[in-house]
Parts: structure tokens; sequence; C-alpha cells
């Protein structure tokens, strides 16, 4: 019997270790993975995979430890990115008056062109610490530039205007607000729809709160369940929210949107942190999907490490994700935030282990955007989406536990490549899409003169001097 020649393929990396999150959650310590037309063909133990394939590219991957590209969860890309960490940490989020002085002129001073850097930065950064994917929060206003700048830097995204439905100014006619903002968003689903080749796609993206009414939430999830998506809203980081909807309609947040038929497995509410028991058994039973963002529960003083439940969500089989929110966007770093939080407040190192952590950016956060299909895993027949982390760094030498070592000692840093469908966006540390020196020159200039436009004071316990 003649032996079965080679398959030709695009390009093959061998000899690497290789966290699969596969079913069997498999962890190759001389793997290969072989890739075809921007999706995956095989991996396994290169033993069995390399004999079977020749590539038009060979990498030797000795030095890699290669998971999936990493999915953000929640992460603001405008509004926040030219101007973070601009505003004082000691100013009080739960001060009506810090929205109005600190976060309103920030936001929507930009323009066009200024979201579309902004965007371009969030991605850039998120692409460097092996993000490839991910949820937006809202883009403030000019969606159509947002999506032009994602698409020329080639990650994957679900994104969707920041949507505010409810009149807050009494001279604005509340119906008129509340239909603008269904028509804003049924435009932006129409224009960025799913498909089986769109990187980049629209979401009914809600603010949550209580800037959105019933006929927004409505109309949100209508539009979500009509064409297959997935919608998302911000809810409950601080009991100011449960306080609004106890003086407006008589029942805590949850319960409210309960009624109004809203949870359920194509909703991602993010932090969700003050609930009773009433209102976290209905996000259980309902499969709601729940983002936790670590970083900025702390930094805001969400009270997470009391209040939130997030362990009890896992236990009972909720589906987390992590994200970002609008701070530093090395999805890396906040995994071990995550777990040490909560090890601490439960008094228990068993809680959020690892392995588990790791799950909340890879298949956890796939099932949530509805791709599960295709991204989340290294497996045949889905999009070639992964990292190459480089294991030659003092923090991972000597490698002996792959999944340990990578949560709790790396960070993005040690991304040496990320291949999205099969095409290196980053090598050796470095984009290959866009110049990066001249981004960063765009970024500096556009958020030195949005704050300027804005009028906001520099504020430093110490004297910075020009």
């Amino acid at each position: 019997m003649t032996a079965q020649a080679p398959r030709r393929i695009d390009t093959l990396v061998r000899n690497a270790t290789i966290i699969t999150m596969d079913r069997e959650r498999r962890v190759l310590l001389d793997g290969s993975l072989a890739i075809d037309k921007g999706r995956i063909v095989a991996v396994g133990p290169s033993r069995e995979i390399d004999p079977a394939y020749t590539a038009s590219v060979a990498i030797d991957g000795r030095d890699f430890i290669i998971t999936p590209g990493f999915i953000n969860g929640h992460v603001h890309i405008t509004g926040d990115p030219l101007t973070r960490g601009f505003m004082p940490d000691t100013i009080d989020y739960r001060d009506p008056d810090t929205f109005a002085k600190w976060v309103m002129p920030r936001f929507l001073t930009q323009t066009a062109e200024d979201e579309r850097i902004s965007a371009q930065l969030a991605a850039f950064e998120m692409l460097r610490c092996g993000i490839t994917c991910f949820l937006e929060a809202g883009t403030i206003r000019y969606l159509d530039a947002v999506a032009d700048g994602l698409a020329e830097m080639k990650i994957r995204a679900r994104i969707g205007l920041w949507t505010e439905g409810r009149a807050f100014d009494p001279t604005q006619d509340p119906v008129a607000a509340s239909d603008d903002a269904i028509a804003a968003m049924e435009r932006a689903v129409e224009a960025y729809p799913v498909s089986s080749d769109s990187r980049i796609a629209a979401w009914p993206i809600l603010v949550g709160h209580n800037c959105n009414t019933d006929a927004v939430w409505h109309a949100a999830k209508a539009l979500a369940d009509a064409r297959g998506l997935g919608f998302a809203a911000h809810m409950s980081p601080y009991a100011s929210d449960t306080d609004l909807y106890l003086a407006n309609v008589g029942r805590r947040p949850i319960e409210h949107l309960a009624d109004l038929g809203m949870l359920g497995g194509n909703l991602v509410l993010t932090h969700v942190t003050h609930l009773d028991d009433a209102e976290f058994e209905l996000i259980v039973e309902s499969g709601t999907h729940v983002a936790y963002c670590p970083l900025a529960a702390l930094k805001g003083g969400f009270m997470a490490s009391k209040k939130g439940r997030y362990p009890e969500f896992v236990a009972r089989g909720t589906n987390l994700l992590i994200g970002s929110d609008g701070y530093d966007c090395d999805i890396m770093r906040l995994l071990p935030m995550a777990s040490a939080t909560f090890k601490d407040a439960r008094g228990d190192v068993s809680v959020f282990p690892a392995h588990m952590m790791l799950e909340t950016i890879t298949v956890n956060a796939a099932r949530a955007l509805g791709m599960a299909d295709e991204i989340g895993s290294l497996e045949p027949g889905k999009r070639a989406d992964f990292v190459c982390h480089d294991a030659n760094r003092p923090e991972l030498r000597p490698l002996l536990n792959p999944v340990n070592q990578l949560v709790w000692s790396a960070d993005g840093r040690g991304v040496h490549s990320v291949w999205i469908e099969g095409e290196r966006v980053i090598d050796g540390y470095r984009s290959t899409v866009i110049d990066e020196a001249a981004l960063l020159r765009r970024a500096q200039d556009a958020g030195a003169a949005l704050v300027e436009r804005a009028g906001l004071p520099l504020l430093s316990p110490w004297p910075i001097v020009r």
C-alpha cells in the first residue's frame, strides 16, 4: 500500500506547548498546530501531526506556549482610552457631579476622528497582549469611524452604540428620546450584521443602570432575538442602581429586568455586584451571562470582594467572563487579580483556580458572544485565532505547569505573536498591520487636544513642571 502524501497547508507551528482549551482541555507539551485557509485543520502531538502535513510556512514553536486568542468580555474603546488616567483616582464615581464634571466632557468632546484613534489605540493594546476579540461597552457616538478603524486593525469584535434612551433634561421630549435611541440601535445592527466573513458586527449595547426606558430594553431584546444576536448592559456596580429602581419602579434592578422578560442566554450583564438573593437566583436560573471587571471593581470601590457573588455564580453554572472595562487592557494581569481577590475574601484557596480563570477569557467568552463554534479553543474546523507566548522569559522558566504559570506568573508583555484567522497581526512583539509609532503620536496629540477642549484641569498632588 502506498503511503499517503502529506497534505499541503499554509502554516504549521510545531514542537510547542499548546493549551488547547478543547473539550478535554488537553495541554500538549510537544504539540503542533496545522492551519489552512484561516482555519485549524489539526492540533495534536507533533509526532502525529508533523508527518501528515507540509506547510508553506513552518515555525519552530519550541519556545512558545500557544493559547487560543483571548476574548475581552467588556471594554470601553471610546470615551476612556484617549484620557485614561487623567482623572484623579481619588474622585468618587458615586458622586453625581463626577459625571457632569469629569466624565461627560471627556466623552462628548470627542470628534469622529478622536473615536477612530481611540478605538485603534485600544485594539492595538489588546492585540499586543493577546486579545483577538472583544465585546464593546458601547461606542459613544461615531460607530462608523470606530468600525472603520477596527477593520484596519484586523481584530474581531462585537460593537454597538452607547445607547441611552431616557430623557434626563426636563426640556427633552421623553418619547422622542426613547424613539431616537431605538432607531439608532436598529441602524447600527443593520449596518454591521453578523455574517460568516464579518469580523466586526454590531449588537444592541445599552448603557444600562437607569439610563434606558423599558421601551429601549424591549427593543434591544427584540432585535437580539430576531437577528440571533446578543445584547449587553451595565448594571448594579454600586447600590445606587438598586436605590433608583426601588424609588422609580418599586423593584430591584434584576427583578425589573426579569419582569420585562430581558434575562436569558443572549444577555451579558456587566458588574452586577450589588444583588440580593432573589436577584442572584434570577440571573442563575435565566442563563444570563455575567462579565466581571476586576480592576474597575477594585479601583472604583464597588465592594466586589464583600458584595460580589462571582465565585457563587460559577458554582451554580453561570457563564462568567472577564473584562478590562476602561482600564489596562492586559487581560492576563486581570486573571490573578480576579482570582486572588476572592481567594482572600472567601478565605479559600480553592476558589477561582488558574484553569478556571483561563476559561473566562476563552471558551466562556466565546460562548457568551455566540461564537463557541468559531473561536475560544484550538480545535479542527475553528478559526485560527491564537497567541504565541514567549516561554523563554524569566517569569516562565523553568516551565513545569503551563496553565498555572501562564495565569500566575506571566502577563501580556510575553506575547510574541498573535494570529487572527491564520494571519499574523503581531510578530516579534510588533504590529504587522499598522505603523505603531504613528498611531501613538496621533493618540498623544488627540488626547492632549481633547483635554484642552474639554477645559479639564490637570490635578496632581505633586508639581508637574512643563
